[in-house]
């Protein structure tokens, strides 16, 4: 129990951050909004799925603006370039809606020169992971893990959320659950990049 502390002391920060309660008011919308918000709220494109993508856009704006080891947040704004992407399909969902028809989109197979968005999407992930090794950022990664705490309270919201994400889909089969988490996510996301890139206490370069 002992050595255990003394990890938990040493790799651990216990603080609660003021970012945080963005992350609580996000957490405790989760039921009301299943309870009382029409499914369509969560349809692509609306409302619901566009405030996932100004907490993406805020994450990606909080890593590329760092005074903190730039070059490594220019990987995460890489990163979150991927779930923006993902998030709407490769813009499929932005670009190609069916006229008329709700939450519904053309197949690649519809849309001119479609087959060409996966392979693109494709070579920017893999671009993604050339750069990561190119710029050795997994030795500023193994910096991180080696002499930064990790912020408990938004690494436990962070794991709740994917799992919650994930739940929502595959057991619940509730896409209203689904996007609120997902929604939560990508806020705790964010607020674990706002740490990390404006906090002195989680940065590596003194």
């Amino acid at each position: 129990m002992k050595k255990i502390a003394e990890f938990c002391n040493a790799h651990l920060d216990f603080k609660f951050y003021n970012i945080n309660w963005l992350n609580i008011f996000v957490l405790l919308l989760i039921i009301p909004a299943c309870k009382f918000l029409p499914i369509t709220a969560a349809y692509e494109n609306s409302w619901f799925e566009n405030i996932q993508l100004i907490a993406l856009f805020w994450g990606l704006y909080l890593a590329l603006t760092t005074k903190f080891n730039k070059t490594f947040f220019k990987f995460v704004g890489l990163v979150i370039g991927i779930l923006l992407i993902r998030e709407t399909n490769c813009l499929r969902t932005i670009f190609f809606c069916v006229p008329g028809e709700p939450n519904t989109f053309y197949t690649w197979k519809e849309i001119k020169y479609g087959w060409i968005f996966h392979p693109l999407y494709g070579c920017y992930m893999a671009w993604t992971g050339v750069y990561f090794i190119w710029k050795k950022l997994y030795l500023t990664f193994w910096d991180y893990v080696k002499n930064v705490k990790f912020p408990l309270w938004n690494c436990l919201i962070l794991i709740f959320a994917i799992f919650c994400a994930w739940a929502g889909e595959e057991i619940f089969h509730n896409m209203m659950f689904e996007e609120s988490s997902e929604l939560l996510v990508y806020t705790t996301l964010a607020s674990i990049i706002y740490l990390y890139s404006r906090k002195k206490e989680f940065n590596t370069e003194g």
